[in-house]
C-alpha cells in the first residue's frame, strides 16, 4: 500500500508539499499539485482520514455518545443511527459509536481534549446530564437527541412527547376506553433523570386529566420479566383497566405473553399501544402493536446536518426541533367489551359470556396454584 512519502518521493517534492495538497493548508502551485495529484493516481494512493485533517486541525469523524448495556441496540434505536450515519456519509464525515453514558465523564474529557472528533451527538439524554458540561468546556460542538431540563444555548431534536402520548390516549379514549395504564420505563431510570422517561409521566397524567381521567403510572425494567411483573402490578392496582400504553419495547413483549398466559385477549380484552416504537418492532408482535411509530430516522438526519452546520462553518445558530410520532393502527388496539358479567374479585370490569375461549383461559388461570 502506497505512503504519503512514496508519493512525495515520485512527484519529486517534500511530504509537507504532498499534505499541503491534501489539506490545502497552503497555496501550492498547479504545476505542483498537479505532479502530486499524478503520483497519488499512479500509485494509487488512498489519503487516511486523519492524515488529510492534521493542518485543519479535522479529523473528519463525529461522535454519537450513545450509552450501551447488554440488551444492545434494538431496531428502533438503530433507526437514529443509521439516520445520523447517512447523513455523515452524505457530507463526507464519518460517524462513530462511542458507548459513552453520564458516568463516563473522564473518558469524554480524554477523548474530547485529543480531539478524536470534530463534533457529537448525544442520545439518551438525561434531565441533568454532565456530558454537555464536559463538552462544553472543551469547546467541541454538540447537537442533542434529546433534550436537557435547561436547553439555553443548545441545540437538540427530540420527540414531542407532549403530543405524542395526547394523541396516543386520545385513540384510546375515542374507542371507548376510561382505565388506562402507562408502562413506563424503570423506577431507577426515572430517578436518574432518563428525559423520556419523565416528560411521557407529566405527558400522560396531563393528557388522562384533560379527559377527566385518573392517571396510573407503571415503572417496568426493560426486560420481557419486567413486562410480566408491570402487568401484574397493573392489574392489582387497576383491576378494571382495559387499556394498556407502553414506552418500553424490551417490556412490552412480556407484558404481551402474561396477558396470554392470564387467558386476556388483545385487543378484546386489553387494547396495547406501544410507543415511539419502529413499525419492524410492532411488526413482531401477535397481533401486530398498535403504536406510535417513532421518527428515528427523520430525527438522526436532522442532527447530523444540524451538527456539521456547527462544526463546518462555525455556525453557531441554535437549532431546536421537535417531532411528534405518527399513530399507526394495527391488530391491537379495539374499543372495550361492553356486555357480559364482571370478572370475580375484578373490580366490576366487565368479562366475556361464560361459554367463551377467553372466560375458559380465564377460569383455568384462576385454578393454578
Amino acid at each position: 500500500m502506497a505512503t504519503m512519502q512514496d508519493v512525495a518521493r515520485l512527484a519529486q517534492v517534500s511530504v509537507s508539499t504532498v499534505s499541503y495538497v491534501l489539506t490545502g493548508a497552503r497555496p501550492i502551485s498547479q504545476a505542483t499539485r498537479d505532479k502530486v495529484l499524478a503520483a497519488m493516481a499512479e500509485l494509487d494512493y488512498q489519503p487516511n482520514a486523519m492524515a488529510r485533517g492534521l493542518a485543519s486541525r479535522r479529523s473528519r469523524i463525529v461522535g454519537l455518545l450513545l450509552p450501551m448495556d447488554e440488551r444492545g441496540l434494538g431496531a428502533t434505536e438503530t433507526a437514529f443511527v443509521t439516520g445520523a450515519a447517512a447523513g455523515a456519509s452524505a457530507a463526507g464525515y464519518h460517524l462513530v459509536l462511542a458507548p459513552i453514558g453520564v458516568g463516563d465523564r473522564d473518558e469524554l474529557r480524554r477523548l474530547a481534549s485529543q480531539r478524536m472528533f470534530d463534533g457529537a451527538l448525544l442520545m439518551e439524554v438525561q434531565l441533568r446530564d454532565p456530558r454537555v458540561d464536559v463538552l462544553r468546556e472543551l469547546d467541541v460542538p454538540l447537537v442533542l437527541i434529546g433534550r436537557t431540563a435547561d436547553t439555553t444555548d443548545l441545540s437538540y431534536v427530540d420527540i414531542d412527547f407532549d403530543r405524542t402520548v395526547a394523541e396516543a390516549v386520545g385513540h384510546l379514549v375515542d374507542l371507548g376506553h376510561r382505565r388506562i395504564v402507562y408502562v413506563n420505563h424503570s423506577a431507577g431510570t426515572i430517578a436518574e433523570g432518563y428525559g423520556p422517561a419523565l416528560r411521557t409521566r407529566d405527558a400522560f397524567t396531563a393528557a388522562m386529566a384533560a379527559h377527566g381521567l385518573e392517571p396510573l403510572m407503571i415503572p417496568a425494567e426493560d426486560s420481557a420479566a419486567g413486562g410480566r411483573t408491570a402487568l401484574a402490578t397493573a392489574l392489582r392496582q387497576a383491576p378494571d383497566l382495559t387499556a394498556i400504553l407502553a414506552m418500553n419495547e424490551s417490556a412490552v413483549f412480556g407484558l404481551l405473553g402474561e396477558l396470554h398466559r392470564r387467558g386476556l385477549r388483545v385487543p378484546d380484552d386489553v387494547s396495547v399501544i406501544s410507543m415511539v416504537t419502529s413499525p419492524q418492532v410492532a411488526e413482531l408482535a401477535t397481533p401486530a402493536l398498535t403504536a406510535m411509530n417513532s421518527p428515528g430516522t427523520a430525527l438522526g438526519r436532522i442532527a447530523i446536518e444540524t451538527l456539521l452546520r456547527h462544526v463546518d462553518g462555525g455556525h453557531r445558530e441554535i437549532h431546536q426541533q421537535l417531532l411528534p410520532c405518527a399513530l399507526q393502527v394495527r391488530g391491537s388496539s379495539g374499543p372495550p367489551r361492553t356486555a357480559g358479567t364482571a370478572y370475580p374479585g375484578a373490580g366490576g370490569r366487565q368479562r366475556p359470556g361464560p361459554g367463551s375461549r377467553a372466560a375458559r383461559r380465564s377460569a383455568a388461570t384462576a385454578r393454578r396454584p
